[in-house]
């Protein structure tokens, strides 16, 4: 009898008849009073969401104490209620650690003696060979029992972590989750709370995935043991860092999408989008996420677009949500914010996401107060959201409220310790303050963080790491341009321009878009104008010229000086993304760049001898492309007009030359112009002299203050 109700209650959990489920597994139990039907039916009243009826069931003749698998499923039923302290009273507070390597030993073992078993039902015959047969197979259900214990007790690992996640001891929790995966490599759930919520390092985490043991996995066709290891290891390669390794991860996601035909799989699809976000390539991400949101297939024809639109847009991973609304910001595809926002809000109310949808929106049309109050309300429903505290950091950011935007930071930075974006934002807003040592430090974990490079923050390791490694360096490029405009400040300036040039440089090697680096490439243009190597300036210029006109898309404005590109300042999912839309449509922070570095290329040219007339046509077209746009138009038509004074005296001194070749007069002011006749009294050559010396000053003066109104140019522009 109890055979024929065993299989009718999970013919019943088969096709969701819970209630049939527990009704009939309550009759089995009460006939066979088994632990393990006791389990089964706490496990239905579990996945019913029924905690407290689990709870009663598996208190009842001490389970709790005395099965491992009863005791998991209780502490579980206690973290699914919030009694995350009763919780760990069944738990305990200590890992079994010296499971991770007996683990590994058992398996290997198992496997042994399954060849062993394997081999003797072949050779031998008889009842010896019986007999060996029938140790064998209890030696084998031993093991298999072994191996139950071993997962669940790499489950508890994994439980113990979310209870000290929730105590806010981040580093318990994360090596909670080590020892789960370490002792099971499957216990997927712990190795992917270590990657959503950056509790390593990009470095750690690669390091981590290498001292896993994936051959230990136990497969019923020996044969496909191997197979199965390689397999299950690409799979958590993919879930990575995209900073850590790119061509390991890139090695990675082809084999799985050739070899094992996963090319159309969502995870695999959002690991590609994550990697080109990286690489701040955001249209094709936006391609690929809108892909992954329009898969479902709609196969009843009469469904309005309405319809359509509004079920496409609901029911996958929520991994997805917060990458597809970042690449929606930075494409400034404002009109599809607002219907995703009001999609989810009405159909997903409870969603985390749902908030951080709304409040990307407004963030985008600059409404930073009703922004801030999303972001809060998605940090609110999910604490481990790292694109809602740092979106909710930068609302602080924005307004420049400077102190509450670091507050906000350093708590991200605490939640999210292997992430190298909240040391960044943290060494941006004390740039910001000009508290350059706090800066220098934040930044400096910032690359640490990003590329696992550097041990120490002195200035010589930072150089031997970053100059002398250029092959192995990694990171994030924007990293180096950080530190790069702190040199710039404490005047370091070749230093300073070394670190433009190599973030330049790894921009490339990782296949970033080049056009969301126009400003890093200003950066370097003006260290190298400050250094007087105008030559190589210019070019610099130009290319930037030629990158922002040439671009997929235009590029936001930048500011020489603070380096802070604003298209790097919103992280979702331990991704970066901005403050100021850079929409295709937005022609005006467009204009905005190609005039800031029209007049940058005029200063540079008005520095070179003999380029005078070059400076008036580029400061010409700075006004042009400006439009005489507030506080952008007026700086670039003062150097203008300057500009032209300069040109007007150098064209009287040819005009001099010209008339009296054979002149021997001594050289007068910068240009050596000389008098325009022999025969001119005294009081004019003065007056000549002294007008000309005045305008060397005054190009003096020009040049040793083209910072300040560069800066204040760029700052015009960028607000």
């Amino acid at each position: 009898m109890d055979k024929y109700l065993r299989t009718w209650r999970q013919d019943a959990l088969n096709k969701g008849q819970h209630d049939a489920a527990i009704y009939i597994g309550d009759k089995v139990l009460a006939l066979t009073n088994s632990d393990a039907d006791a389990f089964w039916l706490a496990q239905v009243h579990f996945g019913n969401n029924n905690f407290t009826r689990a709870l009663a069931l598996l208190s009842r003749k001490d389970l709790i104490h005395r099965s491992l698998s009863c005791r998991y499923l209780a502490a579980h039923c206690y973290i699914k209620q919030g009694r995350y302290e009763q919780a760990l009273v069944i738990l305990g507070e200590e890992n079994p650690t010296h499971l991770i390597t007996t683990s590994h030993n058992a398996r290997r073992k198992l496997a042994h003696v399954n060849g062993h078993y394997q081999k003797s039902s072949i050779t031998q015959r008889g009842g010896r060979a019986q007999r060996d047969r029938i140790e064998l197979s209890e030696e084998r259900e031993r093991d298999r029992e072994s191996e139950k214990e071993l997962k669940f007790q790499a489950g508890m690992c994994y439980l113990r972590g979310l209870c000290f996640a929730k105590r806010n001891a981040f580093d318990r929790a994360r090596d909670c989750y080590r020892d789960a995966v370490r002792i099971d490599v499957q216990c997927f759930e712990a190795f992917d709370q270590l990657m959503k919520n950056s509790l390593m390092s990009p470095a750690e985490e690669l390091a981590f995935l290498d001292e896993l043991d994936f051959d230990s996995i136990r497969v019923e066709d020996q044969s496909l043991a191997q197979e199965a290891a390689h397999f299950t290891k690409l799979l958590y390669t993919t879930r990575l860092s995209k900073y850590s390794s790119p061509a390991t991860l890139a090695n990675a996601t082809e084999t799985l999408s050739t070899h094992y035909n996963l090319a159309s799989n969502a995870d695999l699809l959002l690991t590609r989008a994550e990697t080109l976000f990286t690489q701040c390539r955001f249209h094709e991400a936006l391609a690929i996420t809108t892909s992954i949101l329009n898969s479902q297939d709609n196969s009843n024809g009469s469904t309005d677009a309405s319809s359509s639109n509004t079920n496409a847009s609901l029911g996958h991973t929520p991994r997805l949500y917060p990458l597809h609304l970042a690449v929606l910001y930075e494409t400034g595809a404002h009109n599809t914010l607002f219907h995703l926002s009001h999609t989810l809000s009405t159909h997903a109310p409870h969603e985390a996401y749902t908030y951080l949808a709304i409040g990307t929106y407004y963030l985008s049309t600059f409404r930073i107060a009703e922004a801030r109050r999303f972001f809060s309300k998605a940090s609110l429903m999910d604490s481990h959201s790292a694109a809602a505290w740092i979106g909710f950091a930068h609302t602080f950011a924005a307004e420049g409220e400077h102190d509450q935007a670091i507050a906000a930071y350093s708590t991200a930075a605490r939640l999210f310790q292997g992430s190298h974006l909240p040391q960044l934002f943290l060494g941006m807003q004390h740039l910001a303050l000009n508290n350059m040592q706090l800066a220098w430090e934040y930044t400096l974990a910032a690359f640490e963080k990003s590329s696992g490079g550097l041990n120490g923050g002195t200035e010589k390791e930072l150089g031997d790491t970053i100059f002398n490694n250029s092959g192995d360096l990694g990171g994030d490029p924007l990293v180096l341009n950080e530190i790069g405009v702190i040199l710039y400040h404490q005047s370091n300036l070749p230093a300073a321009a070394k670190l433009f040039h190599r973030s330049l440089e790894l921009a490339s090697e990782l296949g970033f878009n080049m056009t969301a680096w126009v400003a890093t490439r200003a950066n370097l243009a003006h260290a190298l104008r400050r250094l007087g190597r105008f030559e190589e300036a210019l070019a610099e210029f130009d290319e930037c010229l030629r990158t922002a006109t040439g671009g997929a898309a235009p590029a936001s404005a930048f500011e020489p000086g603070h380096g802070t590109s604003a298209f790097a300042n919103l992280s979702i999912n331990g991704l970066s993304t901005g403050l100021t839309p850079s929409g295709a449509a937005s022609g005006y922070e467009e204009r905005n760049l190609l005039g800031s570095i029209h007049t940058s290329r005029g200063l540079v040219l008005l520095s070179m001898v003999g380029r005078t007339r070059d400076a008036v046509m580029a400061l010409h077209e700075a006004v042009h492309v400006l439009g005489g746009d507030a506080g952008g138009g007026g700086v670039a038509g003062s150097l203008l007009s300057r500009a032209m004074e300069f040109w007007a005296l150098e064209e009287e001194q040819e005009s001099d030359e010209n008339e009296n070749p054979v002149s021997h007069d001594p050289p007068a002011g910068k240009s050596g112009i000389r008098s325009r006749r022999r025969g001119k009294d005294i009081k004019t050559s003065a007056e000549s002299t002294k007008h000309l010396s005045s305008g060397h000053k005054a190009e003096q003066r020009m040049d040793g203050d083209a910072d300040e109104i560069l800066n204040a140019a760029f700052r015009a522009v960028g607000q």
